[in-house]
């Protein structure tokens, strides 16, 4: 049973997945195929009645990824102009 249809567990499912690999909402939901909104809500609003020690280890790691944000996104900037620069460089 897929992911989108079976609701009942995916919170705990997707709240072990971030724990396990500090990982972000967003690469939570490529991996398993669903919205970052679906994934958000589970683990914001589901997971905290499901299961209240995960929705807490879960919570740091969000946390964590917040205050982290603006430093990942400095660095996708500075990859996507280097590698502009790249592409203009001429050929030798």
């Amino acid at each position: 049973m897929s992911l989108k249809i079976q609701q009942e567990g995916r919170a705990v499912m997707l709240g072990r997945y971030i724990t396990e690999n500090k990982t972000t909402v967003r690469a939570a939901a490529n991996h398993f195929g669903i919205s970052k909104s679906t994934v958000h809500k589970d683990v914001s609003e589901r997971l905290r009645t499901e299961d209240p020690e995960l929705y807490a280890n879960v919570k740091d790691i969000l946390e964590i990824n917040k205050q982290e944000r603006h430093i990942r996104g400095g660095l996708a900037t500075k990859r996507k102009y280097a590698a502009i620069a790249h592409r203009k460089r001429p050929y030798k």
